[in-house]
């Protein structure tokens, strides 16, 4: 039997809410939605739930709005069904609710993220530690350590040991075998980068080579590399190396192609940084492209880096981008509405409400409090005196009858200019909460257990 979903919301929202799920057609579950006798579906309580559902068609989940405040486990315990807390907008129900009823699962990937610390012999093993600490929490699974040309590594041992002691995995990235040996000897878990020439080196240590072509492009000679560390029983991963564009990036792309062709089982590795890095670009863009040619050629090894600025969140854009990928691969579906942590500049749906919806909960407004929306026409302040709508922040303020008011002035300033750069980039604004920007930005983690604090207005005078 058909899964059959409850969604919980108020007498605004109920029309719209109808007439989304309707337009999904065909689905996998049944549903019914339940109207609480609330205005706005977010001031419903646990007690007003406990009061007034009664859940007659035998729900196998209800689904809350997602600005809820309360602790749903207290509701599933109390009905016996389980009650989930679905997202924010209503407009984000299809993506949501998935291909089956449920939110996407991004909680697995199969790609390994190498994170390189390009200065590293210029750290301290003290600062080496707390940016490996950095480059973890954002979703690398291997510390890398970039040595530089003519540049002492005088600490190499010490900061291999160290990492290690405190469970990282670790690479060593040099041209020097001098510097590969010290590493591994100390414990490195893999070396970066060896070819046919260098490849004797893997052979008396434990730590897994990445092996690269002896001559730039040349397949062959990555494949005698590869033969050679075959025939002797060592694990290695192969990199035929991409290249930054106009300096033979369509040609590695072939490499990469064909590498995969020549060696259907092997381990590959991709380093993304000649892209992302040498492309004034978002780097979102950027990795989530290379990230769906990995997908497509079960490359399951990326080496990141992060010195231009722009490249800030490269490690949490790759994390992102291989769940991203995997979800989709296993759907066998295009990697859309999965997660919009590489959206950063524009949204998908960047109006959670037609012209019309604004009118219509503009109409039932009876307050003095201004509500701020946007929608393809521009913005929207209203409250129960009045409706304008503007494209520019500036035309709205004379309107609004704020000059006496500082405070007031003030709030409705910052959030007016908020809603017109959203509106201009295409972005979603909801009122009282930030932008939002991806991973690029995380925005700070809410309590959804409690209900918000006074906004910025009531905060102001309460002050005074």
């Amino acid at each position: 039997m058909a899964e059959r979903l409850a969604f919980l919301t108020g007498h605004l929202a109920k029309v719209r809410l109808d007439r989304l799920l309707a337009g999904l057609g065909e689905t996998e579950f049944a549903w019914e939605i339940i109207d609480i006798g609330v205005k706005v579906a977010a001031l419903m309580s646990e007690d007003i739930i406990k009061r007034r559902l009664t859940l007659t068609g035998g729900a196998d989940r209800v689904i809350l709005p997602g600005r809820y405040r309360g602790d749903i486990e207290h509701l599933s315990n109390h009905f016996g069904v389980p009650f989930v807390r679905g997202p924010d907008e209503i407009a984000d129900l299809p993506a949501f609710l998935g291909r089956a009823g449920e939110p996407p699962d991004l909680s697995r990937h199969d790609m390994r993220i190498f994170a390189e610390i390009v200065d590293a012999p210029m750290l301290s093993v003290e600062a080496l530690v707390a940016r490996a600490r950095t480059l973890a929490a954002a979703g690398a699974d291997v510390i890398d350590l970039g040595c530089l040309p003519e540049t002492p590594f005088p600490s190499l041992e010490e900061a291999v040991i160290e990492l290690k002691a405190q469970g990282f995995l670790v690479s060593v990235d040099s041209a020097s075998t001098d510097e590969l040996s010290i590493g591994a000897r100390a414990g490195a878990d893999y070396l970066l980068s060896l070819d046919e020439n260098t490849l004797q080196l893997a052979f008396d240590h434990k730590a897994v080579p990445v092996l690269i072509p002896s001559t730039p492009g040349d397949l062959d000679s990555l494949g005698r590399a590869i033969e050679a560390a075959q025939k002797a029983g060592v694990a290695f991963i192969a990199d035929p190396v991409l290249d930054p564009i106009h300096f033979g990036f369509a040609a590695s792309l072939g490499r990469f192609v064909e590498a995969r062709r020549r060696w259907p089982d092997v381990e590959l590795l991709m380093g993304t940084g000649n892209l992302t890095e040498l492309t004034d670009a978002d780097s979102s863009g950027v990795t989530a492209v290379l990230a769906g040619l990995c997908s497509e050629l079960q490359i399951r090894n990326v080496l990141a880096v992060h010195v231009s600025p722009h490249t800030l969140r490269t490690i949490e854009e790759h994390d992102i981008a291989r769940r991203i990928l995997f979800a989709a691969r296993n759907d066998g579906a295009l990697p859309r509405s999965y997660h919009p942590g590489l959206l950063q500049v524009h949204d998908r749906k960047p109006f959670t409400a037609s012209t019309g919806d604004i009118d219509a909960l503009a109409a039932e407004v009876r307050d003095t409090n201004f509500r701020i929306m946007t929608a393809e026409d521009g913005i929207h302040v209203f409250n129960g005196k009045g409706h304008a709508v503007a494209t520019d922040a500036f035309e709205l303020f004379a309107g609004l009858g704020v000059e006496a008011d500082g405070a007031h002035a003030f709030y409705l300033g910052a959030e007016l200019m908020k809603a017109e750069i959203a509106w201009r980039l295409g972005k979603r604004y909801v009122q009282d909460e930030p932008l939002a920007w991806g991973v690029a930005a995380p925005a700070p983690e809410t309590d959804r257990t409690r209900l918000a604090e006074a906004g910025h207005t009531l905060r102001a005078k309460k002050e005074r």
